[in-house]
C-alpha cells in the first residue's frame, strides 16, 4: 500500500493533537472524534497562556485574532498565529502555533499544524495539513464526493474509510499551488508540491511534483 499513515505523513511533535493522533494508524481515522478531543484538551491549556475567548474557543495570548473573524467552538488557536479578517472558524478546529488563518478562510473539521499557512480564500474542511503546509490563494478541499457516497482513498488495493466528509492529507512540507481543488479522500506526502489550478484525486508520493495535467513526477525527475 502506498504511504497512507499517520507516520507517514506527519512529524506529531509539531502539533497538540500528538496523544490523539498517536491513537490511530491513518489519518482519516481521527476525523470523527476531534470534537470529543478539542473539548477536552481545551481546558488544560489555560495554564499555558490560553484564554477561553467564547465557549469551548480557547487563544493563545500571543496570537492575533482580527474582530471580524468569526471563531466558533470547539476550536483552538495556537502562539504567534494570526487569524486575519473574515476568517470563518466553524468549529472542531485545531490550529497550531505560528499559522495563518487569512481573509475569508473557512476551516471546519480540522488540524493544521504548527506554521501551517491557509493566507486566502481558501476552504479546508474534515482535513489535516501537516507542518508547514501552505496552500495557495483560493485552493481548497472538496469534502464530499458529488454522488454522495462514501469516501474511498485510492490505494493499492482502495481503503475503504466509511465516511461520507473526508477532504485532504496534506503531509509535511507540502505546496498547494493556487486554485487548486483536492478531491475527497485526497492524500499528499511530504514535500510534494501541485501546480496552481490542479485538480487533484488519489494519493501524492512524498517528494513529487504535480504537474498541469494532473502529470506526476518525483523532485528528482524533474525535466
Amino acid at each position: 500500500m502506498e504511504p497512507v499513515r499517520i507516520a507517514d505523513l506527519f512529524d506529531l511533535s509539531h502539533t497538540l493533537a500528538k496523544p490523539f493522533l498517536e491513537a490511530f494508524t491513518y489519518p482519516w481515522e481521527a476525523l470523527g472524534g476531534l470534537k470529543a478531543f478539542l473539548l477536552s484538551l481545551g481546558p488544560t491549556l489555560i495554564a499555558q497562556g490560553y484564554q477561553e475567548t467564547a465557549p469551548s474557543v480557547w487563544v493563545h495570548e500571543t496570537a492575533t485574532v482580527a474582530p471580524t473573524a468569526c471563531l466558533g467552538g470547539p476550536c483552538i488557536i495556537g502562539p504567534e498565529t494570526e487569524v486575519r479578517h473574515c476568517a470563518f472558524v466553524r468549529g472542531s478546529a485545531l490550529v497550531g502555533a505560528q499559522c495563518v488563518v487569512g481573509n475569508s478562510v473557512e476551516l471546519k473539521n480540522v488540524i493544521l499544524f504548527d506554521r501551517v499557512q491557509t493566507p486566502h480564500y481558501n476552504y479546508v474542511g474534515d482535513s489535516i495539513l501537516g507542518f508547514r503546509a501552505h496552500m495557495g490563494a483560493g485552493s481548497i478541499t472538496s469534502n464530499v464526493k458529488s454522488d454522495r457516497t462514501l469516501v474511498v482513498v485510492k490505494t493499492d488495493p482502495p481503503v475503504e474509510t466509511g465516511l461520507k466528509k473526508f477532504g485532504a492529507m496534506l503531509g509535511d512540507g507540502v505546496e498547494v499551488g493556487c486554485n487548486t481543488v483536492l478531491n475527497p479522500g485526497t492524500i499528499v506526502g511530504r514535500n510534494s508540491s501541485i501546480y496552481p489550478v490542479s485538480c487533484v484525486r488519489g494519493v501524492i508520493p512524498a517528494e513529487s511534483i504535480v504537474k498541469t495535467g494532473g502529470v506526476v513526477v518525483r523532485r528528482n525527475q524533474e525535466g
